[in-house]
């Protein structure tokens, strides 16, 4: 696309203008598949002091998610639930959360916006941090399954001795899940009701 606006000012824009914009976004969209793949790969070289990458230890959690029967939106978020580490480490859920957004239902997003919270019970007590501080959403819809989420995926992917799946096979999930159309009606109403 070699064309660009007319404007300087988003306020001088004209119908054309926005038309333009949103043939090239939905255009930039069609690669977002591709652009998590790159940022899941980036984590192989992240995070060090742990013993596995942030990328096995995100391929572990989905291992897991897989193997336990999740269907394929938790899967996919259990794979890319910590992509955020590496522009937002003290924030990273909310950054994954925003991604997957768009492309599932309510319940996904909040799990993994949530899961950094949910997952400090297991460690905030060693460094003087609130362990308990999930417990604020103790009578949420979804707060079991973020507190399964973290007990049985999450926090227990960081042993270099579990055979965890490559990327390459959930590659083709990944793709189906981001190759959606975005904002799919049947959530819209949910997604208005999960915003706090």
């Amino acid at each position: 696309m070699n064309e660009i606006v007319s404007f300087r000012r988003m306020e001088d824009g004209t119908r054309e203008d926005y038309e333009l914009l949103d043939e090239s976004e939905r255009e930039y969209a069609r690669g977002l598949p591709d652009a998590v793949l790159a940022s899941l790969e980036k984590l192989d070289h992240s995070l060090e002091g742990y013993p596995v990458s942030r990328l096995e230890h995100s391929l572990q959690t989905a291992t897991r998610a897989l193997r336990d029967g999740a269907d394929e939106e938790l899967i996919v978020a259990a794979l890319i639930h910590d992509v955020g580490d590496e522009l937002a480490p003290y924030n990273h859920a909310e950054i994954a959360a925003g991604i997957l957004r768009p492309y599932v239902r309510p319940e996904v997003t909040w799990i993994v916006e949530q899961h950094g919270l949910f997952q400090m019970y297991y460690y905030a007590h060693h460094t003087g941090g609130n362990r308990d501080a999930r417990e604020k959403f103790s009578g949420h819809r979804w707060y079991q399954a973020c507190k399964d989420f973290c007990a049985n995926w999450d926090q227990c992917s960081f042993d270099p001795t579990y055979p965890w799946e490559p990327l390459s096979s959930f590659e083709p999930l990944l793709r189906k899940i981001f190759s959606r159309p975005a904002h799919d009606p049947r959530y819209v109403k949910d997604w208005v009701a999960a915003r706090p």
